[in-house]
């Protein structure tokens, strides 16, 4: 793990922003996380990043609460952060690491049509935390890798939103490199 006290203070406000239903804060948070793991290309950012994105976008649409199973799942969540939040304040990595993996046992062990739902949030999650990886300049193979996704759902939505639409190749006509370069060598 990269940034233990990063991740750490992700966490707590994580939890402050969920007691407070604020899905502004959790994305904030999860687009933080996504830049730091892009940078150190660190593997537990990247599920952080993609679990507080997750659970904004469940927050964001209230009929998940009228799921029978929403109470406990919810219960549950809270509860692996808080363990999560404790095991890094001990230094205690594993831990953390299967606090983080309980959640995705958690999304498992649900039933019926909240799983598929909750499932489709968090692939969403994933697609949209590469794409965020992706712009940062990580290759496009790298970062399905890193997320569990193909490279073809992140072409797909990468074409989407236009991330891909840079123009690298354009360059300066030749007469203005030159004039640059002129400028450069003059002082």
């Amino acid at each position: 793990m990269q940034e233990p006290k990063h991740i750490l203070k992700v966490l707590e406000g994580t939890k402050e922003a969920v007691k407070e239903q604020d899905t502004i804060k959790l994305k904030k948070l999860s687009n933080q996380t996504i830049h730091s793991a892009s940078i150190n290309q660190d593997a537990d950012s990247i599920m952080i990043a993609v679990i507080i994105y997750s659970l904004g976008k469940i927050l964001e649409r209230t009929n998940y609460k009228e799921y029978p199973a929403w109470k406990k799942f919810f219960s549950h969540f809270l509860r692996h952060i808080d363990n999560a939040i404790f095991a890094l304040k001990q230094n205690k990595e594993e831990k953390f690491r299967k606090e983080l993996e309980k959640i995705r046992t958690e999304i498992s062990s649900l039933s019926g049509s909240f799983k598929r739902h909750i499932r489709d949030v968090f692939k969403k999650a994933r697609i949209n935390k590469a794409s965020r990886i992706y712009e940062h300049g990580i290759s496009m193979e790298k970062t399905a890798r890193l997320l569990g996704i193909t490279v073809w759902e992140l072409a797909e939505y990468a074409g989407q939103t236009g991330i891909s639409d840079v123009n690298l190749n354009i360059t300066l006509p030749i007469k203005t490199r030159i004039k640059i370069a002129m400028d450069f060598f003059e002082k």
